[in-house]
């Protein structure tokens, strides 16, 4: 899980503040490493590093990202490793110069890489599936022009559209990507099932109209942009230095089923994705488990509903409102502790935290009180959180989740690989509360959450990748030897 941003600007701008800018909005989706590189007529400037987007970038360093087009990535690793090395954007020489920034995960990358290898002659520096996606596309572009002479005045936009084409019949897996051809364009493109968020926006200036593509909607808000809509699945759009745009779907049989835990948790309040307003989902999850809790559980005796901040809160206020019982903040979050979801390594996240929350005692002292979190995974977070609910003086604590057991591997870009590490895991509900010391726990049902996220859009989409909850997988050829293999690869042990 990634955070992607591409901009074509007036042929008079800088647009690597602009970058900065939007990637600080998208920091939520990746604070492992970022980067931005950006293009003029002729050249490329860029800066990638480990770290967050604040720490990595300079006043020196922007006023070095020279010209009117560019790219920025925030890095979330599933694949590969931390190393400063796969920061992205990732560039590469031939042909023209391609610069690219990917937001997923490819389930077959080693089939990529070896034909990459055995067809073009092309070799991959590091273990990243982007890199490997990079030298496909241009590789693909190299194949389009078919040797044709005349540099970047060959290219057309066919070519491109031709390359992503060859793309979607060859990958698997996840993937919305930002391209850029130095001096040339930039190019935006979805996976067939648009797992994957991307958008796209406009902005006049001076009688330019410059295009900003992004993960979420809230960097078109943020950076002025009005949001046009979204890249739909299978979609690739060219958009030249001089603003013109053309777009084209470039796959079969395109299906629309975005990831649903971008709802539950990934993505800001205040974006829409695919026609879906996050913060209209996450309201319908609290009232779907308002309505669950008033039925199996009538006379609840829960004094106040309490969230775990931030993602859990949108869900907690609209079921405290529909069962008619008190809201209260009880923990108090360290705005300079990263989400913790997110951070690579279990040891990691289980000091992070401890280090994140502290109660406020008086909201817990001698009530019974119910404590709301968008998801449960691995259960540190959770069991943490009711002990401090218990050492803080709650009476009981009860426990509910936006979103249901999750008990299979996510293959698509969120870092939930090892089934044998979620504390859902061959436990029944009550199992989980016990592990993770409830007097009782609550669960989203998946057909409740379905209908909250669509029930908050403005598009009826085909459904959703839930994949982390039923174990059906929208794209690739996904078996039991697949996913040991990733496990063992991505598994915290794998990683200490």
């Amino acid at each position: 899980m990634c955070g992607i941003i591409g901009l074509v600007g007036h042929p008079d701008s800088q647009v690597g503040k602009t970058l900065y800018d939007g990637l600080l909005v998208l920091q939520h989706r990746g604070q492992d490493a970022a980067g931005i590189v950006t293009s003029d007529d002729n050249n490329i400037s860029h800066r990638r590093a480990n770290g967050l987007v604040r720490d990595v970038f300079r006043l020196r360093h922007l006023k070095a990202l020279e010209g009117s087009m560019g790219l920025g990535h925030t890095r979330y690793p599933t694949a590969g490793s931390s190393s400063a090395a796969e920061a992205q954007p990732f560039y590469t020489n031939s042909p023209f110069g391609v610069s690219l920034a990917h937001n997923g995960n490819l389930t077959n990358p080693e089939h990529i890489i070896h034909t990459l290898l055995e067809r073009d002659h092309r070799r991959i520096n590091t273990s990243s599936d982007s890199e490997a996606l990079l030298n496909l596309f241009a590789a693909e572009i190299q194949r389009a022009i078919n040797g044709r002479r005349g540099g970047l005045d060959a290219l057309g936009e066919e070519d491109v559209f031709r390359a992503i084409s060859a793309i979607n019949s060859t990958v698997e897996g996840s993937y919305s990507v930002v391209a850029m051809i130095t001096g040339w364009g930039m190019v935006a493109f979805r996976d067939p099932h648009g797992i994957r968020p991307l958008c796209i926006g406009s902005c006049e200036v001076d009688g330019f109209t410059e295009t900003l593509v992004a993960s979420e909607s809230v960097a078109m808000k943020a950076l002025g942009f009005e949001t046009d809509r979204d890249v739909a699945p299978g979609e690739a759009i060219v958009v030249r230095m001089d603003g013109t745009r053309t777009s084209r779907i470039c796959a079969e049989f395109p299906a629309h089923t975005p990831c649903i835990f971008e709802f539950v948790y990934f993505a800001r309040p205040d974006s829409r994705l695919d026609g879906v307003s996050v913060h209209g989902a996450r309201l319908a999850m609290g009232a779907k488990l308002a309505e669950r809790i008033a039925l199996e559980y009538p006379d609840h005796e829960i004094d106040c509903v309490i969230p775990v901040p931030d993602s859990g809160r949108i869900a907690a206020l609209e079921l405290a409102s529909e069962l008619g019982v008190a809201y209260r903040e009880g923990f108090v979050k360290n705005r300079y502790i990263g989400r913790t979801f997110i951070m690579p390594g279990q040891a990691l996240r289980k000091d992070s935290v401890r280090k994140k929350l502290n109660t406020i005692y008086h909201e817990f002292e001698g009530r019974n009180v119910l404590i709301v979190d968008d998801s449960i995974i691995r259960g540190n977070t959770s069991r943490r959180i009711v002990e401090m609910a218990r050492d803080a003086g709650a009476k009981k604590v009860y426990f509910a989740s936006a979103a249901p057991p999750v008990v299979h591997p996510n293959v698509y870009g969120i870092d939930m690989p090892a089934k044998h590490e979620y504390v859902a895991h061959n436990r029944t509900t009550e199992g989980v509360c016990e592990a993770i010391g409830a007097d009782w726990l609550i669960y989203q049902k998946l057909d409740d959450l379905v209908e909250a996220c669509l029930g908050a859009g403005d598009t009826r989409l085909a459904n959703f990748d839930c994949s982390c909850f039923d174990g059906r997988y929208v794209s690739g050829q996904i078996d039991k030897a697949y996913l040991d293999s990733i496990e063992a690869k991505r598994k915290d042990s794998a990683k200490a």
